[in-house]
Parts: C-alpha cells; sequence; structure tokens
C-alpha cells in the first residue's frame, strides 16, 4: 500500500487538537513557543510526566536542552480571557527569540523551576528534564513534573477554533516565517537519511 501524505497528515493533525504555549529560562533570558507536539508521558497518577518536541531551528529548543526545565501551557477558550489567550499566541508563535524578546507583552510569574509561569493561561505544569531523544530535526523532551495549576477555568482553547479568529495578516506573516523552519527540519532529516 502506497503512502498517501494527506492521509497522514490528516489523521496525526487529529492528535493534536490544542495549541501548548511552551516557556523556558536559561542563563536569565525567558523565552517561549507555540507547539503542537506536546502531551502527557506517564500513567502513573503519582508521578506525571509532559513530553514535548521541539525542532532545532527554535532558540527554545537549545534553551530547554541547556537548561532542562520546561513549562507547558494550555490557552483557556472563555470568551472573557479569549483575546489574551490569543495574544499569547501570536506573541510565542509569530516570531523567533533570536529577533528579541517574546515575553516582555505577555503577564508572568517566576515558577517553581525559574522559568516563566503564563499568567493568562488556562493551566500549567512544570517540568524538569529527565530524558530526551533526538530525532533527526527534532528533540523529543521527557520532564518530570514538579508543579502544576489551573488559572482560569472552563473549556480549553483549541486549535482550530483559535485559528479561525487570528487575522489574515498575522497568518500570512506565520506562513512567512515557517519557511526557513520547514527548510531546517527537513535538512536535519533528509542530510541524516542520505549520510545513513
Amino acid at each position: 500500500m502506497d503512502l498517501d501524505l494527506d492521509v497522514a497528515n490528516n489523521v496525526l493533525s487529529g492528535l493534536r487538537p490544542f495549541p501548548v504555549a511552551v516557556t523556558t529560562v536559561d542563563g536569565g533570558f525567558a523565552n517561549g513557543l507555540m507547539s503542537l507536539s506536546a502531551g502527557a508521558a506517564s500513567i502513573i497518577p503519582e508521578a506525571p510526566r509532559a513530553t514535548i518536541s521541539l525542532t532545532k531551528y527554535n532558540k527554545t529548543h537549545d534553551m530547554v536542552a541547556s537548561s532542562g526545565i520546561f513549562v507547558m501551557h494550555l490557552l483557556t477558550a472563555e470568551e472573557e480571557h479569549l483575546d489574551a489567550s490569543l495574544h499569547i499566541l501570536r506573541t510565542l508563535g509569530g516570531s523567533s527569540g533570536r529577533d528579541g524578546d517574546k515575553m516582555g507583552t505577555l503577564r508572568t510569574r517566576t515558577g517553581t523551576t525559574g522559568a516563566p509561569v503564563l499568567l493568562d493561561a488556562h493551566s500549567y505544569v512544570e517540568a524538569r528534564v529527565c530524558a530526551s531523544l533526538d530525532i533527526q530535526e527534532s528533540t523529543v523532551f521527557v520532564g518530570d513534573v514538579v508543579a502544576a495549576g489551573t488559572l482560569h477555568g472552563g473549556e480549553r482553547l483549541r486549535v482550530g477554533p483559535a485559528w479561525g479568529r487570528l487575522p489574515k495578516e498575522w497568518i500570512e506573516q506565520y506562513e512567512t516565517n515557517h519557511v526557513p523552519q520547514l527548510e531546517s527540519a527537513r535538512s536535519h532529516r533528509f542530510a541524516h537519511t542520505e549520510a545513513g
């Protein structure tokens, strides 16, 4: 049976319904990004773990690899906090930390790990990296959860409705900014394949 990329990508995208804001700190510099590749990594309720997959193109990747800490946030879909959720999404998903401070306009507090917790998020878990897996273009980080909290109740923001509320100009800029990340990922993946 041949690989139908449209079907494969449709199946896999259905496993990523929530945009996740990831923050970290390294050497006194805080940064973050938006991810669709995050989740739970343990079935043991008294010892939760979180997992994030970060492409090597992103500054946040290098910072998590160096500091060994990250905070994973879900955003709220509740109408009274939706503008704040979309602000987080646009801020962390719209530019690179290599271009300057992404955290300055976001409301934060310092978490247990020292990384910033986004006060306008729905909920969060803080984690210390206990394992990682290099998968050519990305690294999968698994962290022991050391703190967690709910900041706003109600429904969690899903990627489809969130994307539908973003300005067209921002989406166009996002797509433009995403091109070098995809090129970097392809370079890492296919260079590894050709070398091996």
